[in-house]
């Protein structure tokens, strides 16, 4: 194995870095994106509960025309953390937010779901025509995992949504739990090119992984989440590691589904 094709792992901690995935060839790329707060948390918890998929959306107008050509779908999203509502869409309320306890089976089983929000839909807009991009969060780390030890990318790229244009903990924290899992494979240095950004994402897991939860407090947006009454009990389900056994991927029609992992 050469150098130039040794396997790569790198971790993007801020939007400004994803936005200018736009345009790059990204045809030998697996993408990973984190918003842990909440946006890939729900977006998995709402698959978990059998929505049949989910079409992320960069902007509101972008929803509303998906909206047009699917009306049968659901539509959800938030901007400030809550929920779309017709004073911003000039005229319709959307039907869910970005909260997952929303996202029960008795209201998205079965249905698709149009979802925009403020930084995680906008992430995975930027990594359009990646060899495959895949949704992540503390629950199901442990799923893609495996999944990428399987399918093993010859380059990996991580990517944190972040918090409006700046970099965030927990998706910080999110990429180093994930970065941590894979270590054996692309840690080693006589096997595999690790960049520093991805030490940096684990080594901050390996500090924190006894208090995950705690470690919410410590995020600009989670702490902003804790100080709103209805929004704090998405915590913990945000937090909780290893709690879904299943693996999400944009497929080259817009579409966020499960597959095996």
């Amino acid at each position: 194995m050469t150098p130039l094709s040794l396997p790569q792992i790198r971790v993007l901690f801020t939007p400004a870095e994803f936005l200018q995935l736009h345009g790059q060839d990204l045809s030998c790329t697996t993408c990973v994106v984190f918003d842990v707060l909440r946006a890939t948390s729900t977006l998995l918890e709402a698959l978990y509960q059998g929505a049949k998929g989910i079409r992320p959306a960069g902007t509101i107008e972008e929803a509303l025309a998906l909206k047009q050509s699917n009306p049968h779908c659901l539509l959800a999203g938030e901007r400030e953390g809550l929920r779309i509502t017709a004073a911003q869409t000039g005229g319709i309320d959307f039907d869910l937010g970005n909260s997952p306890l929303e996202f029960t089976a008795s209201v998205v089983a079965d249905r698709e779901i149009i979802m925009t929000t403020t930084n995680g839909t906008r992430a995975l807009s930027a990594c359009r025509g990646a060899a495959e991009i895949l949704a992540a969060s503390f629950s199901n780390i442990g799923a893609l995992a495996g999944y990428l030890t399987l399918n093993l990318p010859s380059k990996l790229l991580l990517i944190c949504s972040g918090t409006l244009e700046n970099a965030s903990f927990e998706d910080a924290l999110g990429a180093g739990a994930l970065v941590d899992r894979l270590w054996p494979l692309y840690g080693n240095p006589v096997k595999a090119r690790t960049d520093d950004s991805a030490a940096i994402a684990r080594s901050l897991f390996q500090n924190h992984q006894s208090s995950l939860l705690d470690s919410a407090g410590l995020a600009r947006n989670g702490r902003r989440l804790l100080a709103l009454p209805q929004l704090a009990p998405d915590i913990p389900l945000c937090m909780d590691l290893d709690r879904l056994n299943l693996v999400a991927r944009l497929d080259s029609d817009g579409v966020l589904r499960v597959i095996d992992p």
